[in-house]
This record gives structure tokens, sequence and C-alpha cells, in this order.
């Protein structure tokens, strides 16, 4: 989720308008719905002293407004919130074990999450039992989800084949 849309997001929850946070962190009063508008579809975006004004304005941490840094503990939390927000991912604890868990409720993100989680865990399986190389598994990662639908293609291709010959 892009920085403007983080922002509309908590604007939102804050229940202000436009203008009224652009005046909370200083545009003029002729400007400040403009700019604000501006930042949340993408056609500007807010230099570094605007999003900590605009994450003090929101009563929110400045990591929650930008795209989270993966090097950091702090920004993959906050990747972790957002999974929460969009996603349906909840945090939970079973067998003294902190895990993510998918929300059932969130029906549809719930089904394309699984069908997703259940894809990845069968690579990294195989991985596990040696099935894969390490080189096999990275390259699936990175081009994921472009291996799956060749995959997808090629099992159809077979069925296709196979009533042919039927």
């Amino acid at each position: 989720m892009a920085i403007g849309e983080r922002i509309k997001r908590i604007r939102n929850l804050r229940k202000l308008t436009q203008k009224e946070l652009g005046l909370a962190i200083g545009f003029d009063e002729r400007t400040a719905d403009v700019r604000i508008a501006q930042y949340e579809t993408g056609t500007r975006t807010p230099k570094e002293k605007y999003v900590d004004a605009i994450a003090h304005a929101l009563d929110v941490t400045p990591y929650s407004l930008n795209v989270p840094d993966i090097d950091s503990y702090i920004g993959v939390m906050h990747i972790l919130f957002t999974l929460e927000d969009n996603y349906g991912f909840k945090i939970d604890e079973r067998d003294d074990t902190i895990c993510l868990t998918l929300d059932r409720d969130n029906f549809r993100e719930y089904l394309k999450m699984t069908e997703m989680l259940t894809t990845w865990n069968k690579e990294a399986a195989k991985l596990e039992n040696g099935e894969i190389t390490q080189d096999d598994y990275d390259n699936w990662r990175y081009n994921y989800p472009k291996i799956e639908a060749e995959r997808f293609k090629a099992s159809l291709d077979e069925r296709r084949a196979k009533r042919k010959a039927e």
C-alpha cells in the first residue's frame, strides 16, 4: 500500500477531512485540502518533514505511513499490521508459540491467502524433504506467481492432451 493510501485510510479512521488534516500540519487554508488530496492520490509524495507532521496530526508513527523498511524490526512490524488490515492476518498463540492466522470471517481474503500460503508451504516442504534445491526454491520465490501460472498452464495442456488421446 502506497503512502497516499495509508494517509487516506488513517485519516478516514480519525474522521478528518482532507482540509482538516492539511490545516493541522500547517498548510494554507486555500490549498490544504488540495495538497492532502495530491498525497492521497499519489500525484505528489510528501517530503519527510510532512510525513512526520501528518503522522503527528493522525497520532500514528511515521512508519505506519511510509512503505515499511523490511530491514528493521519496526518496519517488519508495520508490514504485519498492514497484512492484518488488508488481508485478515491475525496474531495468535498456539502451544506457547506466537503465530499468524487468517481471519475466516474475511472469507474472500481467507480463501485467496490460504491458497497462496498452501502453495508456499508445499514448495518449502519440497526443499525440506530434499526434493528441490535451495536454488530451485529461491527461483520459485523470486518468480512467484509466474512459475505457478506456468505450472497451471502445463497441467491444463496435459489434461487436454489426454482427452484428445482418449
